[in-house]
């Protein structure tokens, strides 16, 4: 269920991406086109949050269970550290 949400809302933005190219190549107004990217953006974090979501509910409980502590504590540092910049 997450995988087919992230994956329909990727196709979203692969096709928002593609209007995005066309209005530079036809000279469109900045403003506008930067409001088309700014939809982008929340549209990926928002994939962000359900695969991370995603990630919290089934991966670590499964990692931890299977004696990875460390690793997963390692790759949450990780995402934390790149999230933050």
């Amino acid at each position: 269920e997450t995988r087919q949400d992230a994956l329909r809302r990727l196709a979203y933005v692969e096709g928002h991406l593609k209007g995005i190219r066309k209005m530079l190549e036809e000279g469109q107004y900045c403003v506008d086109v930067l409001k088309q990217l700014y939809a982008v953006q929340r549209a990926l974090d928002k994939i962000e949050g359900i695969i991370l979501a995603g990630h919290l509910r089934q991966c670590v409980p499964e990692g931890i269970r299977a004696g990875r502590d460390s690793q997963v504590i390692q790759e949450l540092t990780e995402l934390y550290e790149l999230a933050s910049r």
